[in-house]
């Protein structure tokens, strides 16, 4: 057995992901390090802890048979969710948000551990449900995602809430259940946010009154329109279902989209605060608050701009050194990188990320268990939405949500989330012709 699992490692896999965790250790010692050459944070040896012991964890998650997660998904996700509730009563807070468990200096979070069993929980009824009806089987692969993520954005973090989405979206297509439905929850999603942001955009970024843009102004102009929305979605389906017209099924679902977006944007706006919605937007003009929420991005392009080709060398940034760049060694740690390595340690970064990506893949089509698919798919997927999220962020052309770069930013838990996960495509890999 221990030949056989020697044998058929995935090399590439394993040595891209510890050389990551590498390369982020050596950025989070060089965060640490003010403009006078002093370490005046111990981040990094901390970080090589927390890589060591998620070195463990994923060799320990290879050899585990993935399938024996499936039995103890129920069990985990009930665990999952009083977790969540325990940390938003009792949690620590920490920017802004009620996401961690502490016990003295060490603290955990709860919530990225959550993607996993997530994954986990909801391969298993997806597998288990192939013969429902499709609508019922949506609604409550609906209710299994909505459960642990309004927990995690009354915390509030949004950041972390979002990545169950497309872990969602990508396993539920997967799966089969109908676009349309899908094509429904995006829609609902998207139109939220922006009705969340609008007012906050009209009157931090726009600057001027937008007439339209009353009814999220008039909470009781909007509570009109969501009552009038709903009156026109329930006469459409009503007429849909006697008349079988197909013209009242579309009229149907765009009043709904519009009515449940309504409603939650008010919830949006009372969860979020408003630095907080300021974030998601300030990407679009940074100069409007440079040195506000707009001063993260703007430092962030600096660094990656003065990075060039080659980059200044390493422990050479200027942008993390004299302390512009913040939470630099967490969500903006590519910023560092690109100005120390350049255009040249960007690259480096992106083809680990694309062994990875190409590996986890191949593992995906190789597979031969339904759940072994469905939970591959969504730990890939969840790695490249971090990926393209955190860099995006860094770059100036995505909303900061805090989402780390995995393997790279400093933090335990979603290191040894992030590595636990890589653990469990390896098994799948191990046992993709094992019919048993």
């Amino acid at each position: 057995m221990k030949l056989r699992i020697l044998r058929n490692l995935d090399y590439i896999l394993m040595f891209s992901v510890i050389a990551l965790v590498f390369i982020g250790v050596m950025f989070i010692y060089s965060s640490g390090i003010n403009s006078t050459g002093v370490q005046v944070s111990m981040e990094y040896t901390r970080q090589i802890a927390f890589g060591s012991t998620g070195l463990v964890l994923m060799v320990l998650m290879t050899i585990i048979d993935y399938r024996k997660f499936k039995q103890m998904s129920p069990v985990l996700y009930g665990i999952l969710l009083v977790l969540l509730i325990y940390t938003r009563i009792f949690g620590d807070e920490v920017n802004g948000a009620k996401s961690w468990l502490g016990i003295g200096s060490f603290g955990i979070q709860p919530s990225e551990f959550g993607k996993l069993i997530f994954a986990m929980f909801l391969a298993r009824y997806l597998e288990d449900s192939a013969n429902e009806n499709e609508l019922k089987r949506f609604i409550k692969a609906c209710i299994i995602m909505a459960l642990p993520m309004g927990l995690i954005l009354i915390q509030p973090d949004m950041g972390t809430a979002s990545v169950y989405v497309p872990i969602f979206l990508i396993m539920c297509y997967a799966a089969g259940v109908p676009k349309r439905y899908l094509g429904l929850l995006l829609s609902i999603g998207i139109l939220t946010i922006v009705m969340t942001i609008l007012p906050i955009w009209e009157s931090d970024i726009y600057r001027k009154a937008v007439p339209v843009l009353k009814i999220f102004r008039d909470m009781k102009l909007r509570l009109t329109l969501i009552i009038a929305f709903a009156l026109i979605a329930a006469v459409s389906c009503a007429g849909y279902i006697f008349i079988k017209e197909k013209y009242f099924y579309w009229i149907t679902y765009a009043f709904g989209v519009f009515t449940f977006s309504l409603g939650a944007s008010i919830l949006g706006s009372k969860v979020l605060k408003p630095y907080q919605i300021m974030r998601l937007i300030v990407f679009l003009n940074p100069e409007v608050d440079p040195r506000g929420s707009g001063w993260h991005i703007i430092q962030s392009k600096i660094a990656i701009g003065s990075g060039n080709f080659w980059g200044q060398g390493f422990l050479q940034g200027t942008q993390s050194h004299y302390r512009y760049l913040p939470t630099q060694s967490t969500d903006f740690i590519f910023s560092i990188l690109s100005e120390e390595l350049g255009f040249f340690g960007g690259l480096l970064v992106f083809a680990l990320f694309t062994l990875i990506f190409i590996r986890g893949l191949v593992i995906v089509r190789n597979t031969t268990n339904v759940y072994g698919y469905y939970i591959s798919l969504g730990i890939v997927f969840m790695i490249f939405y971090h990926f393209i999220v955190n860099i995006g962020m860094a770059m100036g052309i995505m909303p900061i949500t805090g989402i780390p770069l995995l393997f790279l930013s400093y933090g335990g838990s979603a290191l040894w989330m992030a590595m636990c996960g890589i653990g469990i495509l390896m098994s799948i890999n191990l046992r993709r012709t094992d019919y048993k």
